[in-house]
């Protein structure tokens, strides 16, 4: 009898061992399969270096927000992304100090290319690139061809108060987009089509939905009656977004 028990013992020691080999092989194969598939998917790999020819991902936005604390950072990620830029000199002080000044040399603004800090840079050639040429392609047939806008620096607080807040655009690290143009002709401003042509009103909508992920805060007109003839886009460094 003892014998037999003594049998049995080992048999359940060894299924005992059996399950944790098993466990431990059905481990490592889960662990290997997850990093062979972040590493074909970066965008969503939190340990991946940020690439803006990415698709956005799960760890995108996580990492567009540790751009707003390191422009050293941010600029590597231009130049990893292979997006061509210029870094003008610092200007300003006090609350309008602009230490970082950023030019996107083939952005399609209308008019001036604005100097922003450049985490708004990197979320303009983001936007462009994943949200705002995709929705024209496919609503309209083409492309985007001009963006115009209405200025990234403004040394004032908010809504022009006296005592309020300083606005993000005090430093340039926001800017406001009015419109758009399309290689066929067919022009978009947010004051005549946000609530107007069907097609129109849908790409605006689009747009801006897409800007959620990307800034820290989107205001659209939405919002406000300030902001009927424009989107505006900012970096803020918080650790809570605003889309409106």
């Amino acid at each position: 009898m003892a014998d037999k028990i003594a049998r049995i013992s080992t048999q359940i020691g060894r299924f005992r061992t059996d399950r944790l080999v098993l466990a431990a092989v059905c481990l490592v194969a889960i662990l290997v399969a997850a990093q062979q598939w972040l590493s074909s998917n970066p965008q969503h790999n939190p340990w991946a270096p940020l690439d803006l020819r990415n698709p956005p991902g799960w760890a995108t936005h996580t990492k567009l927000s540790e751009l707003r604390r390191d422009k050293a950072l941010c600029r590597d990620v231009l130049s990893r992304s292979e997006i061509d830029f210029v870094a003008l000199a610092a200007e300003g002080e006090g609350a309008c100090a602009r230490p970082d000044r950023t030019v996107l040399s083939r952005f399609p603004y209308s008019g001036r290319t604005p100097a922003t800090t450049c985490p708004v840079a990197a979320g303009m050639q983001l936007w462009l690139d994943q949200t705002v040429q995709p929705a024209a392609l496919e609503i309209f047939g083409s492309a985007v061809t001009q963006i115009s806008h209405l200025g990234a620096f403004s040394c004032r607080r908010m809504y022009n108060s006296k005592t309020g807040a300083w606005s993000e655009h005090a430093t340039g690290n926001a800017i406001d987009v009015a419109g758009f143009e399309l290689a066929n002709g067919i022009q978009i401003s947010l004051l005549d089509d946000w609530n107007g042509d069907s097609q129109k009103s849908a790409f605006l909508r689009r747009v801006r939905d897409g800007g959620c992920g990307i800034f820290g805060t989107v205001l659209s007109p939405d919002y406000n009656a300030a902001h009927r003839d424009h989107f505006h886009f900012d970096q803020a460094d918080r650790n809570w977004g605003v889309c409106r």
